[in-house]
């Protein structure tokens, strides 16, 4: 509107605002209406520097606003997922029995961790072709397991967590799985000196379960707990 024109409010929502002006202020489409409208009666050639400012601290507000509720998602996730390894670790230390060890693997901790497969694989001195023994535990011949880990790439440090979609050398060892897998994570698994490398195999149907972009924290705690409880039960 131009200053020799006037439109008249209604006396209550006049009192109203005078009384209450955050109503305005914390509205976004009215303050953004009322920069407009100002700016308008202005003309083309004035420009409004505090609606300028106006406009770039909102804008930097919704930048804010975006990257807390992102370090929340992440925090909520983070929680969750902490949560999730130590109910599966718990789940671990169960089983009285190896027998019963393994088949815990299949029954609790694969749908606490909601993965479609859990497999033990341990490698053997012989040349034998990999072989299944009870549930999830298969045993290979020497070298099967870096060249799962490598994944038809340059070979990786023996103690790398790798995340990824599912490769060719890894694909047959996840079993017959509920459903096609698409994406594995592979933990590397240090029996101590004199014993043959190990590798929990884990298998998920979702494309973007495990990427090479995630954090490998919470993974490497669980692969270091279910390496205690395995040395463990080889003992016996």
């Amino acid at each position: 509107m131009s200053g020799d024109q006037a439109v008249d409010l209604p006396e209550d929502l006049r009192a109203r605002l005078l009384a209450r002006p955050e109503l305005i202020l914390s509205d976004r489409d009215l303050m953004r209406a009322l920069i407009g409208a100002r700016e308008a009666d202005r003309g083309e050639n004035v420009i409004d520097i505090r609606g300028r400012a106006m406009q770039a601290l909102e804008s930097r507000l919704d930048r804010l606003e975006e990257t807390h509720e992102t370090v929340i998602s992440t925090a909520y996730e983070n929680q969750s997922g902490m949560n999730t390894v130590h109910r599966a670790v718990l789940s671990l230390l169960e089983p009285m029995d190896f027998a019963a060890f393994l088949e815990n693997l299949e029954s609790a901790v694969a749908p606490i961790l909601r993965v479609e497969t859990l497999h033990l694989i341990m490698e053997s001195g012989s040349v034998e072709p990999a072989r299944e023994l009870a549930g999830p535990l298969t045993i290979v011949p020497a070298g099967t397991i870096a060249a799962m880990l490598s994944g038809g790439r340059r070979a990786p440090r023996a103690d790398d967590i790798i995340l990824r979609a599912v490769a060719g050398e890894s694909l047959p060892h996840h079993g017959d799985a509920r459903a096609p897998i698409k994406s594995e994570a592979l933990l590397p698994i240090d029996l101590g000196p004199g014993r043959f490398p190990a590798l929990l195999l884990i298998g998920s149907a979702e494309a973007g379960r495990f990427t090479p972009a995630q954090g490998t924290d919470l993974l490497r705690f669980f692969s270091q707990a279910f390496r205690l409880v395995l040395i463990s039960w080889l003992r016996e």
